[in-house]
């Protein structure tokens, strides 16, 4: 299935069915009167959070819906059938915003959450309703309320409790393979990564079994808060996360640098990502010898005055301190 995290909809909720001009005659009854029913109602437009979603690709060809009108009003006081209910499953972490004034409508972000979006429109009154002592025979009736039109946008943010970031080539879906049941995409060369992804973090600490769900996103670079890469068009999925590993390249010349410009990229971002808890590791330690693993750490350390911890994805050493201390810093 392909990964899709924003759509734009434009929604209509079902139009009022009219209500009836009618009138009894029957033999051997003299006064009939009128006996027009009523429209039936407009179907709503209604979101439900669905847990096993993880995609808006059900919507990626579908850019205008509407629920179903109410059906007409009929003789012998009959109220027509009401329109059924436009339902949109979605996933959990989908955002639904305003498209034309980007204002945040809904949030849905437990599984069975359900919001009622449109309202559909009432059924117009049958002739019976304007029945009355001065108007015996009314001729008219409602012709039933409009629906509601509006153009959204769903946007969806994982939700998870640890979101990895970095540069690409980082180690970091490496990490989600070696930590998790996942299986991304691995390769070497920079943004393997082109969607994020999601694994489940299973932590044992002597009879305690811990559980967390890690994330996964594309590599950042340099104005990726600015549409630079594929940084800011999955920033968003980080954004509910409790904590953020930054994981660094131990190979790299520069790793002081390196972390200068994660560290920009995320303040830039905004969504309180830069004050979010976080810890750093540098990764693909097996590829160096021990005193410039040493002299590497020495220098993130005395720049972030942060423990940096030590570690290889790949040969899967130094990985269980890691996670056991990104779920120390979720329980806090």
């Amino acid at each position: 299935m392909k990964f899709l995290d924003e759509v734009t909809l434009q929604l209509t909720s079902g139009h009022g069915g009219p209500g009836c001009i009618s009138f009894r005659r029957e033999k051997f009854i003299e006064y009939g009167g009128p006996n027009g029913g009523n429209g039936g109602k407009g179907g709503d437009v209604v979101l439900v959070a669905v847990a096993n979603l993880n995609t808006l690709i059900d919507y990626r060809y579908t850019k205008q819906m509407a629920a179903e009108n109410g059906r007409p009003g009929e003789g012998s006081l009959c109220t027509g059938r009401d329109g059924a209910d436009l339902v949109l499953r979605v996933p959990v972490g989908t955002a639904v915003l305003d498209a034309e004034t980007d204002e945040q409508l809904a949030d849905m972000l437990k599984p069975g959450e359900t919001i009622r979006l449109l309202k559909g429109g009432d059924g117009g009154m049958g002739n019976a309703y304007f029945k009355s002592s001065t108007n015996r025979a009314p001729r008219k009736a409602g012709a039933g309320y409009a629906g509601q039109t509006q153009t959204i946008t769903l946007r969806l943010k994982l939700i998870a409790d640890a979101g990895l970031v970095g540069l690409p080539n980082a180690g970091k879906s490496t990490f989600l393979a070696a930590t998790t049941a996942a299986k991304p995409k691995i390769a070497d060369y920079p943004f393997t990564t082109l969607t994020p992804n999601l694994g489940v973090v299973r932590v044992q600490k002597g009879r305690e079994a811990m559980e967390f769900v890690l994330a996964d996103i594309p590599g950042l670079i340099e104005g990726a808060h600015d549409g630079t890469g594929l940084g800011d068009k999955f920033l968003a999925h980080i954004e509910r996360c409790r904590v953020l590993l930054h994981l660094m390249d131990a190979t790299s010349d520069d790793v002081v640098g390196d972390y200068k410009i994660i560290r920009a990229e995320l303040k830039a971002y905004g969504a309180g990502l830069a004050r979010k808890p976080s810890l750093l590791g540098l990764n693909k330690c097996d590829a160096l010898s021990p005193a410039d693993v040493k002299k590497k750490k020495a220098q993130l350390e005395k720049l972030t005055r942060k423990k940096v911890f030590t570690l290889s994805a790949i040969a899967r050493h130094g990985t269980d301190d890691v996670l056991l201390a990104l779920w120390q810093k979720i329980r806090r």
